[in-house]
């Protein structure tokens, strides 16, 4: 199989940290991943659009040659494809938290985050948008706030000890923050502890570059 990433990028940072983290515990993917330069808009050019009709990152391509174009799509597939060791748990109920949590993360922080910077300080060139920028801004603190009082009981990761799919999402969420020079974790020293913590992990040494 192979990835059609950037490094950097939300989404595609988000399955890298997945498959990274899966193979930090042992599961053998062997996905070749392969960048896409988007500055140079290679993700527009007629190769990668027969790949992906909406001209997005990541895509995986599967041994049959098919497509999987959407980023918690990929994971999932892999979280079937890979059963043994699943971030998701092996029980309806982990399954369940852990992909609430997911949402939780993806529709109030992770995508807040990246219009935040678009809005901010856009990698693409895009004009500066206060008008968002502040509604972000006032908006965000309540998802940060529920992340904050999960952490206050110590816990190593968002679910507890063991990483989950919501850890990757968040921290693919922060690092494009950072990349746009973005300080958005704010007075949320659990928040800013975890990213530390996490940081650390051999999973995102492996894939993080801001």
């Amino acid at each position: 199989m192979k990835l059609y990433m950037v490094p950097a990028a939300p989404n595609p940072t988000k399955v890298m940290l997945y498959i990274a983290e899966r193979e930090a515990l042992g599961t053998e993917m062997n996905i070749e991943q392969i960048v896409v330069n988007t500055l140079k808009g290679r993700q527009k050019e007629p190769e990668h659009i027969a790949r992906n009709p909406f001209g997005a990152l990541p895509v995986l391509e599967k041994d049959d040659g098919s497509f999987v174009i959407e980023s918690l799509t990929i994971i999932e597939y892999l979280e079937e494809l890979f059963p043994v060791g699943a971030l998701l748990g092996d029980s309806a109920e982990s399954r369940a938290l852990a992909r609430q949590l997911e949402r939780i993360v993806e529709l109030k922080i992770f995508a807040p985050m990246g219009q935040y910077v678009h809005a901010t300080n856009s990698p693409l060139g895009l004009p500066p948008d206060e008008k968002v920028a502040k509604s972000i801004e006032a908006s965000i603190p309540s998802a940060f706030e529920y992340l904050e009082d999960l952490l206050s009981d110590g816990r190593e990761c968002l679910l507890g000890d063991r990483v989950s799919v919501a850890d990757c999402t968040l921290q693919a969420g922060c690092q494009f923050a950072r990349f746009g020079k973005a300080n958005l974790l704010g007075d949320h020293p659990n928040l800013v502890a975890w990213d530390e913590r996490y940081r650390t992990r051999p999973a995102a040494q492996a894939v993080l570059k801001f």
